[in-house]
């Protein structure tokens, strides 16, 4: 049923995207990364030829392996370039909607054999694969953020992924230098179901009082041992993203235990977003 992967296209050059664009080139695969404009996709080449070079300062690779890293990157503003891939990984916004129309689109464009892959966080993907007609090879794929350098991959089976699929999606993360853990498709999934009330907690915290942002990120590093505390990791998530995932785990579960704090809307309203505004539970400059 699967031929040898060679070619694999990321839709999507945001953080998320470059930094999947990046680990499937350094593992040896022609990659496409595409966007919907061309100053998007400059500046995710940008960012991963910046990674490279510091792994380079670093002595963690030569500058002739960086110059070939990038020759097997190829930039893309039309999807229709799909039809060249053998496995797509979608990372746009966390939004169902859009994700839908990609996944509709690359059904049409992508030949037979091809495998698709959701980056999403939260999404069910089985919900994803209905809008195909190939609901047997799509697949979730959720990598941590920053790619480059963080070792999970969730990866998650819709309803109808065949048993192939998973297991050439499990290789394949493994190329990469992840490490694969299967996961089934529910809300969140793992990592957000558990990473994600306890931020929120962490932000009924500040609303109510208890105590001030940088004392609760201490708590959690000092008496938890994590290397950031959660307020600290909301802004650099991005706090319309922990926003959106809480929404997704609330709707779905219809539990009151994953409510949004209000605080969280009120700051999101706001624009506070975050590190990538300048501004959330913390001032960046």
């Amino acid at each position: 049923m699967f031929m040898n992967i060679q070619t694999i296209m990321v839709v999507g050059a945001g953080q998320m995207g470059s930094g999947i664009a990046q680990v499937a080139a350094q593992a040896g695969f022609r990659v496409i990364l595409h966007d919907i404009r061309q100053e998007f996709v400059d500046r995710g080449r940008q960012t991963i030829e910046k990674n490279l070079a510091r792994s380079v300062e670093k002595g963690k690779m030569s500058a002739e392996d960086k110059e070939a890293v990038l020759a097997r990157l190829t930039l893309s503003v039309d999807l229709t370039d799909g039809r060249d891939a053998d496995f797509v990984v979608e990372a746009v916004t966390e939004n169902m909607g859009v994700k839908a129309e990609i996944f509709r689109q690359l059904d049409e464009i992508c030949p037979a054999h091809t495998v698709l892959a959701s980056n999403t966080s939260s999404l069910p993907i089985t919900e994803i694969a209905a809008v195909t007609k190939r609901p047997e090879k799509v697949i979730g794929m959720h990598f941590m953020n920053p790619v480059p350098v963080m070792k999970l991959v969730e990866i998650i089976r819709g309803l109808q992924t065949a048993d192939e699929v998973y297991q050439l999606t499990e290789d394949l993360a493994k190329q990469m230098g992840k490490v694969p853990v299967s996961v089934n498709d529910f809300p969140g999934f793992v990592s957000n179901r558990v990473l994600m009330p306890m931020i929120n907690e962490a932000i009924y915290c500040v609303y109510e009082g208890v105590a001030e942002p940088e004392a609760i990120d201490e708590v959690m590093k000092l008496g938890m041992n994590h290397p950031m505390g959660p307020l600290t990791l909301a802004d650099f998530i991005g706090l319309d993203t922990c926003l959106y995932i809480m929404e997704v785990l609330y709707e779905g579960f219809g539990d009151s235990k994953y409510r949004p704090c209000p605080l969280l809307r009120k700051y999101v309203k706001a624009g506070w977003l975050g590190r990538k505004s300048g501004r959330g539970f913390y001032v960046y400059n």
